[in-house]
Formats: structure tokens, sequence, C-alpha cells
């Protein structure tokens, strides 16, 4: 490609002029440092290579250990904690679990060997209420900093950032209830999971405010699609005519068996899901779920651990986020005749 074609593609895809793109290239003073970022972002996007004297010397490793990537909310972390990390200098060190692979342990035991700065932890064993802790004591030791996001786990004494669970069913009562739905039931993984405690701690609650139901329908299972159609059928079977799922997945497996029973979506049953992961506004029916500020949590997740690196310890912090109902078309009024007890 040719010199000046290349500038002109990058300053249209970076929305800057030419001149600045030269600028940027040849490591020039003058430009913002937004303005220098959207210009790198561009070239990576076009497939550029970085020109040799824009590689900067990492100023640190990060480990970043994240569950599987088939929920489409862990890639989404990972971005966000990649991106900025990226922005002041550190360089991930990505892991990614699948069933029966490489464990949290051995992981964390990678990146002790590789000397790593800090970890970031999400959705990890911190978030098991059965699980042991001496992994993380073993860290504290060897005064590695690190952080956890989702799923606060009051046995350690470490920041931590996560979305306010009881609120996020709160919320998702409160609108089905508008709707006209009392018949509310609760989709949601394995209750050894901190943040499915919080779940069920503030659908219950929601629950006897706004329903007066004192033992609403709950079902554990396993935050996948076929979790969410194993639960929706317990609960389709009990009379539910509103879903609450733990996740996009578990909702998109719901929407799947309220349909092989020949219901509708939202006509006859309404499903909520949690996350608002990547694509989910583009199913059909698009999905109403609870949206985690997954950029917002990433960043303040990232500057503490970056002052825990630079500065040293912290005290004990717990981050919580309240999440924000999206609503679109997977969810709409009960019909009177199915209210009626």
């Amino acid at each position: 490609m040719a010199p000046r074609t290349r500038l002109t593609d990058v300053a249209e895809q970076a929305g800057v002029s030419t001149a600045t793109v030269s600028r940027v290239l040849n490591g020039k003073p003058g430009v913002a440092e937004e303005t220098r970022r959207a210009v790198l972002a561009a070239l990576d996007l076009l497939g550029h290579e970085r020109p040799e004297k824009l590689r900067a010397r990492s100023a640190g490793l990060v480990g970043l250990i994240v569950p599987e990537l088939t929920n489409p909310v862990f890639p989404a972390f990972a971005q966000q904690v990649e991106t900025h990390l990226a922005d002041r200098g550190f360089t991930p060190l990505l892991c990614t679990q699948t069933p029966g692979g490489v464990t949290e342990d051995q992981y964390i035991e990678l990146m002790v060997d590789h000397h790593v700065d800090g970890i970031i932890f999400v959705s990890g064993l911190h978030a098991d209420s059965q699980a042991d802790i001496s992994r993380y004591e073993h860290l504290t030791s060897l005064d590695i900093p690190f952080v956890t996001i989702n799923g606060t786990n009051p046995r350690l004494l470490v920041p931590a950032f996560s979305i306010d669970e009881p609120c996020s069913m709160e919320i998702a009562v409160r609108h089905l209830h508008s709707l006209g739905h009392r018949r509310i039931g609760l989709a949601t993984g394995q209750e050894r999971y901190i943040p499915t405690q919080g779940k069920i701690r503030g659908f219950r609650r929601a629950m006897k405010r706004y329903c007066e139901v004192d033992n609403p329908p709950i079902v554990n299972t396993l935050f996948t699609l076929e979790g969410g159609r194993a639960a929706a059928g317990i609960l389709l079977e009990r009379g539910c005519t509103a879903l609450v799922c733990g996740s996009d997945l578990m909702a998109l497996g719901a929407v799947h068996q309220a349909r092989s029973r020949g219901l509708e979506v939202p006509t006859d049953i309404s499903v909520i899901g949690f996350d608002d992961s990547p694509l989910f506004a583009f199913t059909d029916p698009p999905l109403t779920t609870l949206r985690q500020p997954v950029e917002t949590i990433c960043r303040a997740a990232v500057t503490t651990l970056l002052t825990m690196i630079e500065d040293g310890p912290v005290p004990r912090m717990e981050m919580v986020f309240v999440p924000e109902l999206i609503v679109r078309g997977s969810t709409g009024a009960a019909h009177a005749a199915k209210e009626t007890p």
C-alpha cells in the first residue's frame, strides 16, 4: 500500500487529518494522548504494523484469569481489562479456563514463575463460597497484588469489584411487576457461588415486596444455554409467566425451551437476561437484560491494581456497581387470564 493511501486510510479511520497521522507515526510532539491512541487503534484495526519507534517498552506484566470464553461477557471483560492496561503501558497475560483444562492454580503458578506485577481475577474461585482461599493467601505472602471482579469474597482482604446482585433482582422484579406479572421464577447458577447467593436474596426480597410471595420458585443450575433450558422447563411447569435468568445464555436457553412448548416470547412468557453480552440485542426477540457496566468495572479494577503495584498495598475495599435494565422485546404485558390464581 502506498504511504499516501495508507495515511489517508488511517486518518479516515481515526477521524483525524493526515498531518496528525504523520506526526504520530514519526513520533513528533504536540499530539494529544487521546488522539495518539486513536491513530494507533486505527493502525491496528486496518492491519498495519506499527513503526518500530512506536513500540513502547512494557511498563510491566499483569496476569488476567477469566473463565471459559463461551459466555460472551467474559471476552468483554478481558477486552476492557486489556485496553485499560495497555493505556497505562502494561502488558496483559491472558489465561482462560475450559472444563478439564488448565486450572486456576496452575495459571497462578505460571504467573508467579513469570514474575507478574499483579493479577486480576474475573469470576474465579474467589466467587465460590466453598473454595479454599489458601491460593490467594499464598499470593499475599509473595507480595503479589491482586484484585477480584464479580463475587466479592468476605474472607479475602483485597479490593473487590462486583455487581449489586440483590439490587439487580429488585430492578428485574419491579419491571415485570409493572407489566402485570405476579408468577415470576428465577433461573440462576449453583447456590455455592457468591453472585448466585446475592441474586437469590434479592429475588426473594423483591418478590415479597412487589408480589407478596414468600417462597418464589427458584431453580439452581448451570450458567449456560442448556442450564437455562432445563430451568425454564421446571419453572414453566410451575406456572410462571415471567422468568429472570442469571445470564444472557440462560435466558436464550429459556426462550428456546418456551418455543419448544409452543409458547411465544413475550406474548406467553417474558424473559429477562443478565449481563447484556455483545450481540444479545440482535436475538429473536431482542433480549431484555440487566447490563453490567463492564467498562466502568474494569477501569476501576485496573486503576486500583496499578496503584497497588506502584504505591504498595491499599485497604480492603468493595466497590459495588448497579446494573442498568435494558428493555427490549423479550418482556411484555402479562395476560390477565394467565395471572388469575
